[in-house]
């Protein structure tokens, strides 16, 4: 009669447990309590099992057979004892109590292992007290749920979860993902350390009140860019920091769908030495080792530049060129040092006439050109004349007090309606010279 009683309350306490709705006129009979049990017990692929106060077995579905490797009249009236290791059965006799004196439903997570296999699998397991018709316990059901693969996938997953964001953390470059609602959904620890806030801060928030405004507005003007195109972007990006430093990124964008939500995914490597160098290298390419001038090569290339320009808007274009009057002398008296050190005071003095957008180059030796973009030929022998007094002027102090008094001749022309190439302005800047070296030196001369 008491495992009838008990059989009767299981059958609704699994229905509850596993949370099937069966309308109320299938439990009329006992007989259709006990058989709607078995046909659910049998099918979910869960271990479902009653035990009477005492915590014998009162029922196992087929999951139970298989798990013990027993027949049903092996396990029915028999405890854990039977079936489990010590550790295993120390853990289900105290679950096992705690529902029975507290009278009420428990979930748990825990390992079993079968006697004689060694076998350790994981379950989640849900326990609840079976009541008799006037309310006391008389004993109680669960379900197991073997979930060891689970929980081993999980621990797979957790692994390689750490060892991405290990890669991610220690990649030299800034990786962050952003949905188009510009909230970033992920950083790592270079996008952490740039923002100056821990990555856990970061998500979740808009990247506009995270960045400046200027720098927030260029990075989501190439955010929108891959969203409309739905396409990956490379492009260059520059940041200028608060320190007024600028940092420069070669930046990868890529769109990617969570969740059926539309981001982006971005590195950006940051390139700002490669720049620099880049910058420099440009520099040193253009520019004469000794002033610090414009070499030759960069004054070609301007001056043909400047030449089209005038020459397409009709514009003025006038050329100086400078010579240091008895340059060999120098060198010959004084030797090579002193030499470069009047080429360097010389270049200062020149840099200190010209306007900003003229260009200022050392050609060679002890000559010099100035290109003079929109100037008329008043103003370039204006400019020639007052840059030779300037030079004629300043007393040159050299080591052991010597002091050294140079002149310059400069020559002067302006663009003509029949000169047919730049090189036809050079040869003809290169006349006006001669002609004031060959009339006395320290003299203006134009053609």
């Amino acid at each position: 009669m008491a495992q009838l009683l008990i059989l009767r309350a299981l059958s609704n306490d699994f229905i509850d447990i596993l949370g099937i709705h069966v309308p109320d006129s299938s439990l009329n009979s006992t007989v259709m309590q006990l058989s709607l049990l078995q046909q659910i017990s049998n099918t979910v692929d869960a271990f479902i099992f009653s035990k009477d106060l005492q915590g014998n077995y009162t029922f196992v579905n087929e999951s139970g057979l298989q798990l013990f490797q027993c027949p049903l009249n092996e396990i029915i009236g028999f405890n854990a004892s039977h079936f489990y290791d010590e550790d295993s059965c120390i853990n289900i006799n105290k679950t096992d109590q705690e529902v029975l004196r507290k009278a009420q439903k428990t979930t748990y997570e825990h390992t079993n292992c079968i006697k004689d296999t060694d076998k350790k699998r994981i379950y989640q397991t849900i326990k609840k007290p079976i009541f008799d018709d006037q309310g006391n316990v008389i004993g109680l059901c669960g379900v197991s749920t073997d979930i060891t693969k689970e929980k081993h996938l999980q621990v797979i997953l957790d692994e390689q979860k750490q060892l991405l964001h290990t890669v991610l953390d220690n990649v030299e470059a800034h990786v962050y993902m952003k949905n188009e609602d510009r909230r970033f959904l992920y950083v790592n620890s270079k996008v952490a350390d740039s923002i100056g806030l821990p990555a856990s801060e970061i998500v979740g928030q808009l990247e506009t009140d995270l960045l400046a405004e200027k720098e927030a507005q260029e990075f989501h003007q190439n955010d929108r860019e891959v969203f409309q195109k739905n396409k990956i972007l490379r492009t260059k990006e520059t940041v200028i920091t608060t320190n007024g430093d600028e940092l420069h990124y070669l930046t990868v964008k890529v769109p990617i769908s969570i969740n059926n939500e539309r981001a982006i995914i971005g590195f950006s490597s940051d390139v700002t030495e490669i720049y620099r160098m880049k910058e420099q290298f440009k520099l040193l390419a253009n520019t004469d080792y000794l002033t610090n001038l414009y070499n030759r090569r960069f004054f070609m290339e301007q001056g043909e530049r400047e030449f089209s320009r005038a020459k397409r808007h009709q514009t003025p274009f006038a050329i100086i060129s400078v010579d240091i009057d008895y340059f060999k002398k120098i060198n010959d008296d004084f030797g090579h040092p002193a030499g470069d050190h009047v080429l360097k005071i010389v270049s200062q003095l020149l840099l200190k006439s010209i306007r900003k957008e003229d260009i200022l180059a050392r050609i060679g030796g002890e000559e010099f050109t100035i290109i003079l973009p929109e100037t008329t030929l008043e103003n370039a022998n204006t400019l020639a004349e007052r840059t030779r007094e300037c030079i004629q002027n300043e007393i040159i102090i050299y080591p052991k007090e010597i002091k050294l008094n140079v002149t310059v001749s400069m020559g002067v022309t302006l663009l003509k309606p029949e000169d047919k190439s730049f090189d036809d302005v050079l040869i003809r800047v290169d006349e006006a010279l001669y002609e004031a070296k060959e009339n006395g030196r320290n003299k203006v001369y134009y053609l």
